[in-house]
């Protein structure tokens, strides 16, 4: 029978949230949450976005800046929405929220997003391409070459990017919101490998995908190193303000790298992935079945997988093939991306049938 390498582009992504998991199929997206009694909430809704229905959404090199914009404000909103759900409910309405209602009514929600969202882009940008600069800047005086200057500047870039990484990731609290992250990897890959989407093939499937915001994130840091180094200034002040203007520049080409990723599998988006799936084993853990279930929800409240199957892989899905395995048969642990897969699930009898993430993400 005939293998496959490599995942198909289903087109769904999401990423994790509180005690949860969201979901986007287009326009489309959904977030389940567990909630303090164990019980699975499930919200659907449409995001529009930002210049929803514009040309320029549709231009390379320009659609990703929007892109972002659009998964750093649903994924805020989202986000707030799971930690609803575990506020405390004697919690009062804050003096800023009275007067984001009075001033904005409705519209107040978004209007903090908004505020939000641009709050923490000037965070990042001055933690990820400020900062680097001007420590750099303290080896001027020994340092004379402009070309070496540069490329220390990338490696201190790196070295910020994934210590923040680290640093987060050693934070107790994270570790569940990075499970549920891993879940939401799982179920994407058990998908776009041809597997029904049960919770023992998706704690079976990799945790790590090429679409990834973790790789986003990489390749935005790497792209800004090869641009900084061949776009250059004298004055200090120019070199901050050019640093800011190519920001927009610089995710619109890291956009269209990772949607390349998405959709293909030779050698060289294979090592070209492979910084951002390492880091990838930071930003994700292996989540328990639950966690599972929780994302298995999101998906299939905006996205009819078994059409996907039938449509992309050529078999329909029976209900024998939807029973889950015992959770002792997940022992042997997920398999690596890229691995082979086949295109039909293996039978209930035991018999050898055929093994088969927001956009993200």
């Amino acid at each position: 029978m005939k293998k496959n390498k490599g995942n198909r582009y289903s087109g769904i992504g999401g990423q994790a949230v509180l005690e949860g998991v969201m979901m986007k199929n287009k326009d489309k997206y959904a977030v389940a949450v567990r909630k303090p009694n164990g019980e699975i909430d499930v919200e659907v809704d449409v995001y529009r976005g930002v210049m929803q229905g514009s040309i320029l959404k549709k231009i390379p090199f320009i659609r990703g800046i929007f892109n972002f914009l659009d998964s750093m404000m649903l994924g805020m909103k989202t986000l707030n929405h799971s930690v609803s759900f575990y506020e405390d409910e004697e919690a009062k309405e804050t003096a800023a929220d009275k007067v984001m209602g009075k001033l904005f009514k409705e519209k107040a929600e978004n209007v903090m997003l908004g505020m939000v969202t641009v709050f923490s882009i000037v965070i990042a940008v001055a933690i990820f391409m400020v900062l680097p600069y001007y420590v750099t800047s303290l080896f001027e005086e020994y340092i004379r070459n402009t070309s070496v200057m540069a490329i220390i500047e990338g490696g201190i870039r790196i070295l910020i990017f994934v210590g923040y990484i680290i640093a987060i990731t050693m934070m107790k609290d994270i570790r569940r919101l990075y499970q549920y992250h891993g879940a939401e990897h799982k179920c994407i890959n058990c998908i776009e490998k041809g597997r029904p989407l049960t919770v023992h093939n998706a704690m079976r499937s990799s945790r790590l995908h090429k679409r990834c915001g973790t790789s986003f994130m990489f390749f935005v840091v790497f792209v800004s190193i090869i641009v900084f180094f061949f776009i250059r200034v004298e004055q200090p002040l120019f070199r901050v303000l050019l640093r800011i203007a190519l920001i927009p520049v610089i995710a619109g080409i890291s956009y269209e790298i990772i949607r390349l990723a998405g959709r293909s599998n030779n050698i060289f988006v294979r090592i070209l992935s492979a910084p951002g799936m390492w880091l990838q084993r930071l930003t994700t853990k292996e989540p328990d079945r639950e966690m599972i279930q929780v994302a298995i929800a999101s998906v299939e409240a905006v996205f009819d997988w078994k059409a996907y199957l039938h449509e992309t892989f050529g078999y329909e899905i029976d209900d024998s093939w939807l029973v889950d395995e015992p959770a002792d048969d997940e022992e042997d642990g997920e398999e690596e991306e890229g691995s082979e897969y086949m295109d039909e699930p293996e039978k209930e009898d035991g018999s050898e049938g055929m093994d088969g993430p927001g956009e993200e993400i």
